[in-house]
């Protein structure tokens, strides 16, 4: 049995910028961070039978992987060449739908578990690639690049995509202190709201094709926040980045109408009324889990979101990506 663990992220600048829509014409920039909540994909092969049994929020029993219904498990199923005999059974720390890369922290779990399996030895980033090529250009999913790559490499991870789709990818030391600091001024907290984060980036991608449109002008702003992001981290002025966290919450509400709603926009407003400087919505929007920048008290605010019913996720940052614990 083979046993991965694959870790989620937060997304701390850039967000967007990684649709091959925008890239295409402008390039990208992303800057996240991985964090402690995870994926974890067992791998078996099955000794009395030749079925594909794949098991998740339900339980799928077939002949062959071409039957399979779950997309991901077929298709990285089928580029490894495997046909039947296995059983992939996944496990996570937080539902699908809600922001935090779900599909991504999967995927690569799940190659990771196959590249094991077949003895096959790969970089990161060709792990990383590979779950974007299968993602993007095999199933056609509107999704960028920036959940496969924080799951393969882990860490504050930036990315530098260009017009070729071509990645380079920097991991950025904080150190200790500096790395401490950001950790005890950030709160996750769960709307309790998932949404199709599918049916939100396909808007994106299709109007950021259009270079005069909103979408365009803001991916384009994004961009240059991601980067001052970056800049304001790594020197230590995080109250800056709070306020740019803000400004970037406000520019990508300007992207689509589901990105926010009356409520999410009540209980944001709420948040800075107690303390935060900046936060938004994490992924593609809609609900999910909030992110704030709250650098003074956390009682007004954390009282705050209670009362609203939403529930706190505590978390630490995580240095490592994805990685097979287990394999006899």
């Amino acid at each position: 049995m083979i046993l991965t663990r694959t870790p989620f992220r937060i997304p701390l600048g850039g967000g967007g910028t990684d649709l091959p829509a925008f890239y295409q014409q402008h390039g990208g920039f992303l800057f996240s961070v991985a964090i402690d909540k995870y994926m974890y994909i067992a791998i078996n092969r099955p000794i009395i039978d030749s079925l594909v049994r794949i098991k998740y929020s339900r339980t799928e029993i077939v002949e062959n992987v071409a039957q399979v219904q779950h997309q991901l498990a077929r298709a990285a199923l089928e580029y490894y060449g495997i046909k039947d005999s296995i059983e992939v059974i996944s496990m996570a720390d937080i539902n699908e739908g809600t922001g935090m890369g779900s599909s991504g922290s999967y995927l690569v779990g799940l190659l990771k578990g196959l590249q094991t399996l077949t003895r096959k030895g790969y970089s990161i980033q060709e792990l990383a690639e590979e779950a974007c090529h299968i993602e993007i250009d095999l199933l056609h999913k509107p999704v960028g690049k920036q959940d496969q790559y924080l799951a393969a490499y882990g860490g504050f991870t930036a990315m530098d995509i260009d017009r070729n789709g071509a990645v380079q990818v920097s991991n950025i030391n904080l150190g200790h202190e500096k790395t401490e600091e950001l950790q005890n001024k950030l709160l996750i907290f769960y709307t309790g709201i998932s949404r199709d984060a599918l049916s939100i980036l396909g808007e994106q991608s299709a109007k950021a094709k259009e270079e005069q449109s909103d979408v365009a002008k803001s991916l384009l702003r994004i961009k240059e926040i991601g980067r001052e992001i970056k800049k304001s981290i790594e020197e230590g002025n995080l109250d800056n980045f709070g306020r740019l966290m803000d400004e970037h919450w406000q520019v990508k509400k300007r992207m689509s109408t589901k990105i926010s709603d009356p409520k999410i926009d009540r209980l944001y407003a709420l948040a800075k009324d107690n303390g935060a400087l900046g936060g938004k919505i994490m992924g593609a929007g809609g609900g999910g889990f909030f992110l704030f920048y709250c650098p003074g008290d956390k009682k007004g605010i954390r009282e705050a979101m209670k009362a609203n019913g939403l529930r706190e996720m505590p978390f630490r940052f995580e240095m490592e990506g994805a990685k097979t614990t287990i394999d006899f």
